[in-house]
């Protein structure tokens, strides 16, 4: 499975957990699916949830507003979600999922987890042969990581490919 991550979905991403450094980041992943491969055009970030540093959830009656909206266009479908996973003290945020991540899993999406820690090195954006991408900016340093159920219902690894290079 390839994941092709659009320049709007990238800058997304980075902004919604920038944003909430040291608290959880969640959000709707909107795009389309073809054979063996999600199309990621843009991120919804949740404004309205409730956020913590390991853990994050929507507040169901903000979600039930937008959720008709998105159905509504044509083109774009939610075809997954994403939240990050932060520095918490001296523990660094991992790009894989928890087991609650794992239980809030379905068939036939994809799933973005974005590890955001302290920034040491500054490190230019790659694609790494581990299927994720990472890199730093500024004050952050970044490692996304996308996830699906294959179709024995075990967690996989998708290959991001990201063709928008940030120089920042």
């Amino acid at each position: 499975m390839k994941v092709y991550l659009a320049e709007n979905a990238f800058i997304d991403l980075l902004l919604s957990s920038a944003e909430v450094y040291k608290k959880e980041c969640l959000g709707f992943l909107l795009g389309y699916k073809l054979e063996k491969r999600f199309v990621i055009e843009h991120a919804f970030s949740f404004q309205a949830a409730d956020r913590k540093p390991k853990g994050v959830v929507t507040r169901n009656r903000s979600h039930k507003k937008i959720v008709p909206i998105l159905e509504r266009l044509d083109r774009l479908q939610i075809i997954g979600d994403f939240h990050s996973h932060t520095q918490f003290g001296l523990n660094k945020g991992q790009s894989h999922p928890s087991s609650e991540d794992i239980d809030g899993m379905s068939a036939d999406h994809i799933y973005i987890i974005i590890a955001i820690n302290n920034n040491l090195k500054t490190m230019p954006w790659s694609e790494n042969k581990d299927g994720t991408i990472s890199g730093s900016v500024d004050n952050f340093s970044f490692k996304i990581a996308a996830y699906y159920l294959d179709e024995g219902s075990s967690v996989r690894k998708a290959k991001i490919h990201c063709p928008f290079p940030p120089r920042f």
